[in-house]
């Protein structure tokens, strides 16, 4: 590691321990040059998650996207924002355990609804109905009476 105050690529490592959560490695070292200390992070490289859009295009996954859609189909119903935070993070950790590199759109659709449907009926019919693009009434008829058939389960 170069000395930020002399450049020497000598240096000890003095203490290293881990940050909050685990994600990094937090190491203070000393030159051996100039004797100044100072402070490095290592952290493990991710490969960004990317989206295989419904026409092909791909683009990294965007965490704000799903909470965006999560606030819009909530709006006007009493979820607390914290929840909808816990939701959009909830699905980025379950979708970078299941896919590596890429995912195609409708997964993360998939996943968003079902967290919905366990929170609140009338969210979760408002996000379907954009996601799943409902083209008539029959569509969010079919919909309506499967949240319905699950509710008196």
């Amino acid at each position: 590691m170069k000395c930020p105050f002399c450049g020497n690529n000598e240096d000890k490592v003095i203490d290293s321990r881990e940050t909050l959560e685990g994600t990094a490695i937090r190491r203070r070292r000393e030159c051996i040059d100039c004797g100044k200390r100072f402070t490095t992070y290592e952290y493990v490289e991710k490969t960004p998650l990317m989206v295989i859009k419904k026409d092909g295009r791909r683009e990294p996954f965007n965490h704000q996207k799903i909470l965006s859609g999560l606030l819009k189909a909530s709006e006007k119903r009493s979820i607390s924002v914290e929840k909808l935070e816990n939701i959009a993070n909830e699905v980025e950790v379950e979708l970078q355990k299941k896919f590596e590199q890429e995912i195609e759109s409708h997964h993360i659709g998939e996943v968003v609804m079902e967290k919905l449907s366990n929170l609140d009926d009338v969210a979760y019919v408002r996000f379907a109905s954009v996601y799943r693009q409902f083209k008539d009434i029959n569509q969010f008829m079919r919909e309506l009476r499967e949240v319905l058939s699950k509710r008196i389960k």
